[in-house]
């Protein structure tokens, strides 16, 4: 399966969560995220804080999916009925069969309720049970410390820690970035299950 071949309407869901492709239109559906709660990308190399940043973003992001190196969803809580943010795939290395799994974020209200974990089951799945993928790699700065406990908590190893790895935001800053991982393997032998189990 060449990058080609990723398939374009992609939406994954179950009962609490919906993920269906990023669009230009879902500017609306996440403004409110966007204009409210601005320390939502206090990590994010990319900021999505008010309606002209939330615009880039969505346009960056369709951009890439237009390249062929990743797959934004926009993320929507079946329970309430709202959209509660947005996650995608990136680095997409089908002859490799490797994939980055990134740019997490959630409105406040969304987090810390279960809804990240159905997003990352589904995400998984997906990954290694349709797309055939040998490894899905996670990424964050290593000062995240919410981020780097919700990669361990769906069962991500730590692999280290890339010093210096890239400039932030602030671009007088640089940060090191952790990498985590779940193999092929892992997934099917006990990620999966114990994931599962805390859904």
């Amino acid at each position: 399966m060449s990058i080609s071949q990723f398939p374009q309407d992609v939406v994954l869901q179950d009962e609490m969560v919906l993920l269906r492709p990023l669009q230009l239109t879902d500017i609306e559906n996440l403004l409110d995220i966007s204009i409210n709660e601005p320390e939502t990308w206090e990590y994010s190399l990319v900021r999505a804080n008010g309606k002209e940043n939330l615009e880039k973003y969505i346009q960056i992001a369709l951009k890439a999916r237009e390249n062929q190196t990743e797959f934004p969803f926009i993320v929507m809580d079946k329970k309430s009925g709202k959209y509660a943010g947005s996650t995608r795939f990136y680095d997409i290395n089908m002859p490799f069969k490797t994939v980055q799994l990134g740019y997490t974020w959630y409105g406040k209200d969304f987090r810390g309720t279960g809804l990240n974990k159905h997003c990352k089951y589904l995400l998984l799945q997906f990954a290694f049970g349709t797309l055939g993928m040998e490894r899905v790699e996670f990424r964050a700065d290593n000062n995240n410390q919410r981020s780097i406990a919700a990669m361990k908590s769906i069962g991500c190893k730590v692999e280290g820690v890339m010093r210096s790895h890239m400039p932030t935001a602030d671009s007088d800053v640089r940060r090191d970035s952790i990498v985590l991982s779940i193999l092929k393997n892992e997934w099917f032998d006990t990620v999966r299950e114990n994931l599962n189990s805390k859904l």
